[in-house]
């Protein structure tokens, strides 16, 4: 078992927070950074606080979605919860399994 593997578990174990769920917070934040996903000539304004993100969370949900804009989203758990805010890591467990609806509200601008 690799050092990083063993550096993750106690933050799963601790949150009940599995891989799936870190991916689905990197694409959130990805949104919440850029919500057209990249498309030039498009710019949409985002109430996030409407989607029950405050703004303190918002601000560092951004900022990590700027870092990781065009990365996959299966970054290592300890690297992505080491960037959060105390803010962020609460609202992010108890939001944990909702996540994944904000790829559905902005879905991927080149889908038919």
């Amino acid at each position: 078992m690799s050092q990083e593997h063993n550096e993750s578990l106690p933050v799963q174990e601790i949150t009940r927070l599995k891989p799936k769920h870190f991916a689905d917070l990197v694409r959130a934040a990805q949104l919440i950074f850029d919500p057209t996903a990249g498309v030039s000539g498009r710019n949409i304004e985002v109430d996030w606080h409407e989607f029950g993100i405050p703004q303190d969370v918002t601000d560092n949900l951004k900022s990590l979605g700027e870092q990781y804009q065009y990365a996959s989203p299966h970054i290592p758990v300890e690297i992505i919860w080491s960037k959060l805010t105390p803010e962020t890591r609460i609202w992010f467990v108890e939001n944990k399994d909702r996540l994944w609806q904000f790829e559905e509200v902005f879905p991927a601008l080149d889908e038919d």
